[in-house]
């Protein structure tokens, strides 16, 4: 659990799996159920972040392993510190658009980098706080390249990545598990993966309202 009064609420999963839609319908809930969450994305979220993620992200750059994992944590440090840490103290809902399983299936499973290396700087960057709740949605790599070509989504240097890059990264949160992890099918419409993920948060901030899910320590599933 995090040390705030709020809840954190973390979305991951592959490219083109529905996160930032997932985040849009989340937060409208939320806003319908009374609370007032702050939305926040990876890297980004803050001046800096976003500053970081452009550099990052612009097709073309070419960085090692090391160098983008440095920069993934640097700005999760400053959003943490800025937005995030603040926002939980207040007894509000943050719900983030990654966090630092991403590190783990990008830059650990898709670049190679080892996981004590990972896990130092993750602590690191983010001085030991957990999410409360992470939400995988679990997508075929092809999938998710088929409708970031349908929606003409620009591609940005990560998704201009290999095809076996990918496969990595998508077996990576396919396979995660832990305390408050649960995986859910984006391979089903938007409306359905917003009910089924709107279920799980709503058992963590409203638990008296809750009929379908109860958070287990180690789930995998739903």
């Amino acid at each position: 659990m995090n040390p705030g009064r709020g809840w954190f609420v973390v979305l991951e999963g592959p490219e083109g799996s529905g996160k930032s839609t997932l985040a849009a319908a989340l937060a409208d809930r939320l806003r319908q159920a009374g609370h007032d969450p702050v939305v926040v994305r990876e890297p980004g979220g803050t001046p800096a972040a976003e500053a970081l993620r452009a550099v990052l992200l612009e097709p073309g750059r070419s960085w090692s392993a090391e160098a983008e994992l440095l920069f993934m944590v640097t700005a999760r440090a400053d959003l943490v510190t800025r937005i995030i840490r603040p926002a939980l103290a207040a007894g509000r809902v943050v719900l983030s658009d990654r966090f630092d399983l991403s590190t783990r299936a990008y830059q650990g499973a898709g670049r190679g980098v080892p996981d004590e290396r990972l896990d130092w700087l993750n602590r690191v960057a983010t001085g030991g706080l957990a999410p409360d709740l992470t939400l995988v949605l679990d997508l075929p790599p092809e999938v998710g390249l088929a409708r970031q070509v349908a929606a003409g989504k620009s591609q940005d240097r990560l998704d201009q990545e290999s095809a076996e890059f990918h496969r990595r990264i998508a077996e990576f949160y396919r396979s995660v598990a832990g305390r408050g992890i649960l995986h859910l099918d984006a391979t089903q419409g938007a409306d359905a993966l917003a009910a089924a993920a709107w279920a799980a948060v709503e058992s963590l901030v409203m638990p008296g309202h809750s009929q379908v899910y109860r958070i287990m320590p180690d789930s995998t599933g739903v």
